[in-house]
């Protein structure tokens, strides 16, 4: 019983790739033996591996089979004390392989190697479950890699990998190749009670990201969430691309659902990719000189246009040529963006 221990203790430590090794000897150290014992019975080569893995699977198909007793007699120590035991450990160590490739992946401490993706950094489950829902459905659908000290990950998606650890650590950020990422949202913590804190916990990793952007040389797109609107100034400093204010543009919506009633329908279709017309971001026609050729043909194929970037005057400056680096944004449907990118 001891002897039997010290072997299984001994065959449980051997890794996948020591195991495939072993296998490979095992079949063509078989298939050379049975050729040059049976060459009649055996004309090929590939005829004793063919013998050889029928035999180790313990399939058997009765096509090629030993006639002397030197074959037979190999063929049972070959089955018997090799075949069973040898496959059946090399099949259990490609599970064991998978499972704890699963698990690492479940638990965040796989590095993610793929690019043009979007980083979301904290926030809650269900905060987390509407963005990767609202990225799913749109027409820019990459992975998601979400950062978080959870010991597994919070959204349970084919296309959402996790990362654990400290957002705010550089090893963590580069884990989840935040250089390649499109771009990376940071989330304001929702347990913390004091904008101050929570802001303060924001700007840590938002000044964690600049750092890393200057060091690679890489412009790394940011959007922050922020609890009070007097620390925007603050994430000025850490080259903040885009601001969301969290506690101030809920209430800031309600004030105009209040004084202006169904404009909340408005802004839940800007939101949501999910529900009537939606905001899309188009390219300008070189024939597009001014912004006024641009609203009245885009207006003419059923579509409103509304901002160049973040500039929501273009109507006071419809006479303006269009800058070539332009970013157009419009309200329309599914179908009329569509076509109006196959028109491009």
């Amino acid at each position: 019983m001891w002897i039997l221990h010290k072997i299984f203790s001994k065959i449980s430590k051997i890794s996948l790739l020591q195991a495939a090794i072993l296998t490979v000897a095992l079949i063509l150290i078989s298939s050379i033996t049975m050729r040059l014992v049976e060459p009649e019975t055996f004309p090929r080569f590939l005829d004793a591996v063919w013998w050889t893995m029928t035999t180790l699977v313990t399939v058997g198909y009765g096509d090629y089979f030993p006639e002397s007793d030197f074959g037979r007699l190999f063929t049972m120590i070959l089955l018997y004390t090799v075949g069973i035991g040898g496959m059946g450990i090399i099949i259990g160590k490609v599970f064991e392989s998978f499972s704890a490739y699963r698990k690492m992946k479940e638990e965040g401490r796989l590095t993610y190697s793929g690019k043009e993706h979007y980083i979301l950094i904290g926030s809650s489950k269900e905060k987390l479950e509407n963005v990767v829902e609202e990225i799913m459905i749109s027409d820019y659908k990459e992975d998601v890699v979400i950062i978080d000290h959870a010991e597994r990950c919070p959204i349970d998606h084919n296309d959402v990998h996790f990362i654990s650890g400290n957002p705010a650590e550089e090893e963590v950020l580069l884990k989840a190749n935040i250089l390649e990422a499109k771009s990376v949202a940071i989330f304001s913590d929702d347990q913390q009670n004091f904008a101050e804190y929570a802001d303060g916990k924001t700007l840590l990793t938002a000044s964690r990201v600049e750092h890393i952007s200057k060091k690679y040389e890489k412009n790394i797109y940011t959007i922050v969430e922020v609890k009070k609107d007097k620390h925007i100034a603050l994430f000025e400093h850490a080259n903040v691309d885009e601001f969301i204010l969290s506690n101030d543009s809920v209430s800031r919506l309600m004030a105009q659902a209040a004084l202006h009633h169904g404009s909340s329908k408005l802004f839940k279709q800007i939101l949501s990719n999910t529900d009537g017309e939606n905001l899309y971001e188009i390219q300008a026609r070189p024939h597009w000189n001014t912004y006024r050729e641009a609203a009245i043909e885009l207006f003419d194929m059923g579509a409103i246009l509304i901002s160049e970037g973040s500039s929501l005057d273009i109507a006071r400056r419809n006479h303006e040529q269009i800058p070539k680096d332009a970013k157009l944004f419009i309200i329309c449907d599914e179908s009329t963006y569509s076509r109006i990118v196959a028109d491009c």
